[in-house]
């Protein structure tokens, strides 16, 4: 407990004894609706909000699976503005609790957090408001919930309900477990009165029943919503030149935001400096910084100071920019789950965005390394479970390796993954590079896919795809010649494709299941059943190869946010008068000491730069535009508006 806390027994400024009880009827969502209007500029809920908030008003358990960017937040902010009493958030991050936080207030909302950034002055100020039942909503780590005597505490300040967010680092089958979040089941325990919502992004339906299980939930209602982001733009192209190819997807978006993914810290030094050396406005972030450093980074990127961050995924959970325009992964990640909620960063406003994914076979390998690794680890420590945790790691680093080296509808597979069927109109989706004709069939698939097989079996099944891609190049190594694969009848039969080519086919192969690549120190590949059947032409096979962009498709993201936002409006956007209100921003968020995109998003000033509101009752009219900001921001807005 922190010294000097006001949840002690010994406090006057405690809270008298026993809960505040909730006087009168529950509120009604109509005045929810009047609320969330007032406050955050939205005339309707969607769908899914809607119920979630109904179902939580009426004091029920709720569980809602959103993708990022989906309106998760709302679910708890809203009912939180009428209800009578306090909701305390759970959050896994302080930079997300001081990003939503800042974002309420913002919009005047009494919101506060309790954390260890804060001095003991400032946790104190917040105790005093909650001992005067003055705030709304309460952001907390799920560590504080453990501490002597918090939850008495925020019992006696009114605690109506609980929200979990990120609520699958609960479940040990989830992506990011985290053990303190564990201590949140207590609450269920303690205050068994209390409804609990729980938010994630991404959660299988095994995730999901550990998060009903682990939190004790009462017949919950629980919501999924669609997986599918339709503004994100999926690109999946095996490694080449990895700086040349990150900074053509730099290159479409000069100026805007984008996150940069790497899998080592080493890479994010190196890439990081490259970029730098060729004029991006970006910086690294991982784990070895120093913490004033990572922060420094953090806040320039969200202060629009910055337009790249290259960073290991140590970056990103607490990172809420709403105008991020592209992701990157420079490597493979280690799930579908993790993928999803890293490219769930682009695009949150649901303006167009673009993912782009860089991968090799030797991504594979090394994430199989170091689980097996860890497996190890766990059993020499008595762990019993270690040996289903790795099954369960390997089948999520299958299911990605599959995305990556497919070739079927990025957007489908994705549904499919969570459990979702996604129609797609036969012209294809139309946001991915299959569906954009930019992957190509390899005219004599079949045959290459033979030699391939055949060269695996020539060489003993003992080496790894890079001999094997040696031996079918016709290289002329000292390895090759000691082994006397220079004299094989493979050898050389597929001397005019590039090296990436052959990798990639490779790579093609083991994602189809056709080759496989033995457990142990060394990659080495080996025929699966079906690669027999596809060796003996027994079973058709289908490669593929990156094709060159269609101009359109190339630009097509980067065109982007303002031309989609403008078809929304139903108005041409003034593009001068749209960058004037940027600027607008950028100095008033700088003037009051938040990131800019928490004063408007790039979707609000859009609809000002083609609806140029004349006044106050017609600002309002803007999609995202409260009551509190027209009266703290209007004024400079429509001046500014005015004057072009």
């Amino acid at each position: 407990m922190d010294p000097g806390s006001l949840w002690g027994d010994d406090d006057a400024d405690a809270p008298s004894d026993g809960p505040r009880v909730a006087t009168g009827p529950p509120p009604t969502f109509e005045a929810v609706a009047l609320a969330v209007r007032h406050a955050f500029g939205f005339d309707t809920l969607r769908p899914l909000q809607e119920e979630a908030v109904r179902a939580s008003l009426a004091g029920r358990d709720v569980v809602v699976v959103m993708p990022t960017g989906g309106g998760k937040s709302l679910c708890f902010q809203a009912p939180a503005l009428v209800r009578d009493g306090l909701t305390v958030v759970v959050s896994p991050l302080i930079a997300l609790m001081e990003d939503q936080v800042a974002g309420l207030v913002e919009n005047g909302v009494a919101a506060a957090q309790l954390s260890s950034s804060q001095s003991a002055d400032e946790k104190r100020e917040v105790e005093r408001r909650l001992a005067r039942g003055e705030l709304k909503l309460l952001y907390v780590a799920p560590e504080r919930l453990a501490a002597d005597g918090f939850l008495s505490w925020l019992e006696r300040s009114g605690m109506a309900a609980l929200a979990v967010d990120e609520a699958h680092c609960i479940s040990h089958w989830g992506h990011d477990f985290r053990p303190e979040y564990r201590l949140v089941g207590e609450v269920r325990r303690r205050l068994p009165h209390v409804p609990i919502l729980a938010l994630t992004a991404t959660a299988t339906p095994q995730v999901r029943a550990d998060i009903v299980r682990n939190l004790g939930l009462a017949d919950p209602l629980v919501l999924v919503g669609g997986f599918d982001r339709p503004n994100l733009t999926y690109r999946v192209l095996p490694r080449r030149d990895l700086v040349e190819q990150v900074m053509s997807v730099v290159k479409r978006h000069a100026g805007e935001a984008g996150i940069v993914y790497c899998l080592r810290r080493a890479d994010v030094d190196e890439l990081s400096a490259d970029l730098k050396a060729r004029g991006v406005r970006c910086a690294g972030y991982h784990a070895g910084m120093d913490g004033a450093d990572r922060t420094r980074v953090q806040r320039a990127f969200l202060n629009e100071d910055l337009d790249v961050v290259v960073a290991t995924v140590a970056f990103g959970m607490g990172i809420d920019r709403s105008d991020v325009r592209f992701v990157v992964h420079a490597s493979l990640p280690k799930g579908v789950e993790q993928y999803s909620q890293e490219t769930g960063r682009a695009g949150r406003d649901g303006l167009p965005a673009e993912c782009v994914l860089f991968y090799g076979g030797a991504d594979f390998h090394g994430w199989k390394t170091l689980m097996e690794m860890s497996a190890r680890d766990a059993r020499a420590e008595g762990n019993g479970t270690a040996g289903s945790d790795l099954d369960a790691q390997l089948e999520r680093l299958g299911h990605v390796w599959s995305l990556a080296t497919g070739a079927v509808c990025r957007h489908r597979i994705l549904a499919q993954y969570f459990g979702q069927d996604l129609e797609i109109p036969a012209a294809g989706c139309g946001a991915c590079d299959v569906c954009l004709g930019e992957i190509a069939h390899v005219p004599d698939g079949g045959v290459i896919a033979q030699k391939i097989l055949s060269a695996v079996v020539k060489t003993g099944q003992r080496y790894g795809a890079g001999h094997v891609a040696d031996v079918l190049r016709g290289a002329e190594t000292a390895r090759i010649r000691q082994t006397g694969h220079d004299t094989l009848s493979v050898y050389g039969l597929l001397r005019d494709a590039s090296m990436v080519d052959v990798r990639s086919w490779i790579d093609q192969l083991v994602g189809s299941g056709h080759l496989r690549v033995a457990d142990g120190e060394f990659p080495t590949l080996f025929l699966s059943k079906s690669g027999v059947e596809a060796m003996h032409a027994r079973i058709p096979v289908t490669l593929y190869v990156p094709a060159r962009p269609k101009s359109s498709a190339t630009k097509k993201p980067a065109s982007a946010a303002r031309s989609a936002a403008l078809d929304e409006v139903g108005g041409a956007v003034d593009e001068g008068l749209f960058h004037k209100l940027r600027e607008l921003r950028r100095a008033l968020a700088k003037e009051r000491g938040v990131p800019p995109y928490l004063i408007f998003n790039d979707r609000t000033l859009a609809e000002m730069a083609a609806k140029k509101p004349r006044s106050i009752a017609a600002l309002l009219e803007i999609k995202g535009v409260g009551d509190k900001k027209a009266a703290d921001l209007g004024e400079a807005f429509l001046a500014a508006i005015g004057d072009a």
